[in-house]
C-alpha cells in the first residue's frame, strides 16, 4: 500500500510540468465581438487539391466560423503557419480532424464542417492544401488577415 500511494505521488509530480508546459497563453480579446463567417471550398484537379478561394481575406484579431465544404475524393490536409497553433482553434466538428504536427487540418474525402478560429494579426500567409499522395505539390493560397472593420 505505501508503495502504490509513493508511485501516485510520483506519477501526480512527473504528470504536473507536463500539463504546465502543454498549456497557451490566452488570447488577447478579440477586436470585435461579431463573429465573421467564411467558406474554403476543396476540388481536385486532376491528383491536386484546388482550394478556393485562392485569397481567403478574414478580418485579423477576430473570431470566425470557416465552413470548409470538400467535393475531393480524397482527404485533404489545409495548413496555415501560425493560424492551426497557440490556441488560434476555438472548436472544429463535421468531417474535420486536427494533424499530429497540430499545423493543420485533414478534411476527410467528401467531407464538410466548421472550424472556429480566432485569426492572428494583420498580415499575409500562404496557406496549403495537400493530398497525401502529392505532398510535393500543394496548391498555394494567400491567407490575408486584414484590418477588423470598426
Amino acid at each position: 500500500m505505501r508503495n502504490a500511494l509513493i508511485g501516485l505521488g510520483a506519477l501526480a509530480a512527473m504528470a504536473s510540468p507536463t500539463v504546465a508546459f502543454a498549456e497557451s497563453k490566452p488570447l488577447p480579446p478579440a477586436s470585435s465581438s461579431t463573429t465573421v463567417q467564411g467558406e474554403l471550398n476543396i476540388t481536385m484537379d486532376g491528383d491536386k487539391p484546388v482550394c478556393a478561394p485562392a485569397e481567403l481575406q478574414l478580418p485579423a484579431n477576430t473570431n470566425v466560423e470557416l465552413h470548409i465544404v470538400s467535393k475531393a475524393n480524397v482527404p485533404v490536409t489545409i495548413t496555415a503557419p501560425g493560424q492551426f497553433e497557440k490556441g488560434h482553434v476555438l472548436h472544429a466538428d463535421g468531417s474535420l480532424v486536427h494533424v499530429s504536427s497540430e499545423k493543420g487540418y485533414l478534411v476527410k474525402a467528401n467531407g464538410q464542417g466548421v472550424l472556429k478560429i480566432r485569426t492572428m494579426q494583420e498580415g499575409t500567409e500562404t496557406y496549403a492544401c495537400t493530398t497525401t499522395s502529392n505532398q510535393k505539390a500543394p496548391f498555394e493560397g494567400k491567407l490575408v488577415l486584414t484590418a477588423p472593420a470598426g
